[in-house]
Order: C-alpha cells, then sequence, then structure tokens
C-alpha cells in the first residue's frame, strides 16, 4: 500500500475552499468529501482535507489556532517546473489567496509563498537537483 500524507486544515467555508484549491490544479474525491470536509489529492500519496471549523474542533482538545494571525505550518510542495510554481502563486492570488512573497531564486531552487482564503502558507518551488548537487559541492548550499 502506498504510504500517504492527509494535510488537514480547518477552513471557514468549505465550499469556498474546495473552489480556492480546485483552481490551483487539486482534485476533490467525493467519496470522502461532504459538508463538512472536502478531500482535495494533490497527487496519489498526499491529500489536503479541507474540514470545517467545528468539525476540525473534534479531533482535538486544544484550542484550533488562527491562521491569519497565528502560524501553525508553512506547507511546501514541489512542481516541475518554475512555470508551473509562477502558474500555482499566481492561480492562488487570482482566486483570494493571498502572496506572502514574490520568486525566490537561488539558482538550484525557485520558489514563491502565498496564504490561502483561510491564512494557510504554501511555498510551492522548483528545484533542480543536479544544480542542487553541484552548489552543494561547491559549498553554496545546505
Amino acid at each position: 500500500m502506498t504510504k500517504m500524507i492527509f494535510v488537514n486544515l480547518p477552513v471557514e467555508d468549505v465550499g469556498r475552499a474546495t473552489a480556492f484549491y480546485a483552481a490551483l490544479g487539486f482534485k476533490q474525491d467525493p467519496m470522502f468529501s461532504g459538508e463538512h470536509a472536502s478531500s482535495m489529492a494533490w497527487s496519489d500519496a498526499i491529500v489536503v482535507m479541507l474540514l470545517a471549523k467545528p468539525f476540525f474542533q473534534t479531533f482535538t482538545k486544544k484550542q484550533v489556532a488562527d491562521p491569519r494571525t497565528h502560524v501553525g505550518s508553512l506547507i511546501s510542495i514541489s512542481l516541475d517546473s518554475r512555470d508551473e510554481v509562477d502558474r500555482i502563486a499566481e492561480a492562488a492570488v487570482a482566486n483570494g489567496g493571498r502572496e506572502l512573497h514574490g520568486a525566490e531564486d537561488h539558482g538550484f531552487m525557485y520558489s514563491r509563498a502565498f496564504e490561502d482564503p483561510d491564512g494557510h502558507g504554501w511555498g510551492p518551488l522548483y528545484m533542480d537537483m543536479a544544480a542542487f548537487a553541484e552548489a552543494k559541492a561547491a559549498g553554496h548550499a545546505g
């Protein structure tokens, strides 16, 4: 069985959040979606579960943080090209998200960052592994 990652995000409006992530290229799985939750697949192994805040609260005894005022995570996703990084970041802003920072180009890595309408931070990136290996060998990369 493929090991999977499920990222559970509390959202104010499941419908709005579903439309936002669909505009970025995520695919909804109706089998695991309903009034209080929407399952949005990034890949066969990575799924974002958009959970209405009251439903999300049933999974924890802790107070649910407001991602507009508190950072709980920054989620990075790898893409196949710089153009894909630009496309997803621009689609995020066009569909109600907010840009956190513009393009950062480190030669071997290219990234941007945005928040979804609920304030969850995302960092799409493209990594040229051959260029990273060269930069690392030269002492210019982590």
